[in-house]
């Protein structure tokens, strides 16, 4: 587990001004989400935290230690699960590992049997179902040796009720692993379901212009989303949103 620290963080690309004295942290063992309206930066905080972006101004620590434009800090997942076809679902999972050192393919199968994926540890991607193939990437990131994941939208391209499924899914594993998550997300209600805390980032430049603590207990089912105080705090944090889409 990790702590992740964004410090005065700027960015611009030419003469667009993406984030302007960005702070933001994520304490360790955490479950963090990002909202905010398209094009606000979301990406770009990734991609810095990734190091394929240097900041213009600002430090990002990871357990105290500088990694402004240093790759290899973090795992990340992209909204899609990018797996490579002609490798099975086994040497999927192992292959961050395979980067720094011999997997343990015991421990991605009972990674694999937790995710309901053990009798497809030797099929290859194209047999699977989309939130198959998204708990498949999801796995990778668990095994990876970096302690911190970042998650970009992994479940904007399923339906409604795969999404709600990959949700509860994310959230056992997320429970019995605790590892420092930082996920980027357009729908309220995954982030209220997923989070100890939501960060509502402002238009360009973004900042984050408003935290919301999430303090359901947990673990968190999903008749919890039909409750008066989980609708509450979704109706607060939509119109936090609509006031940044309308400045």
């Amino acid at each position: 587990m990790s702590t992740l620290e964004l410090e005065n963080i700027s960015k611009s690309f030419g003469e667009l001004t993406i984030l302007d004295h960005l702070d933001l942290r994520v304490n360790d063992g955490e479950f963090v989400s990002l909202l905010g309206p398209s094009g606000s930066g979301k990406s770009t905080i990734f991609h810095l935290i990734g190091g394929l972006y240097q900041a213009d101004h600002g430090t990002i620590r990871l357990d105290n230690e500088a990694i402004n434009g240093k790759k290899g800090s973090i795992s990340y997942m992209p909204q899609t699960p990018s797996l490579f076809p002609w490798r099975t679902v086994l040497e999927n999972v192992v292959l961050s590992v395979e980067l720094h050192q011999k997997p343990d393919k015991q421990k991605a199968l009972e990674m694999l049997e937790r995710a309901g994926l053990k009798d497809y540890a030797n099929a290859y991607p194209h047999e699977l179902s989309g939130g198959m193939r998204q708990r498949v990437a999801f796995v990778r990131s668990l095994l990876s040796p970096q302690s911190f994941i970042c998650l970009d939208e992994p479940f904007s391209a399923l339906d409604e009720f795969t999404r709600l499924e990959m949700q509860k899914w994310l959230l056992t594993i997320w429970e019995q692993e605790r590892p420092s998550v930082l996920f980027v997300t357009h729908n309220i209600e995954e982030a209220i379901f997923l989070s100890d805390r939501i960060l509502v980032l402002g238009s360009k430049p973004a900042n984050v212009i408003k935290e919301f603590t999430i303090d359901f207990k947990r673990p968190r089912n999903e008749e919890l989303t039909l409750t008066q105080e989980f609708l509450e705090k979704k109706k607060e944090i939509y119109q936090t949103l609509r006031g940044v889409l309308n400045d």
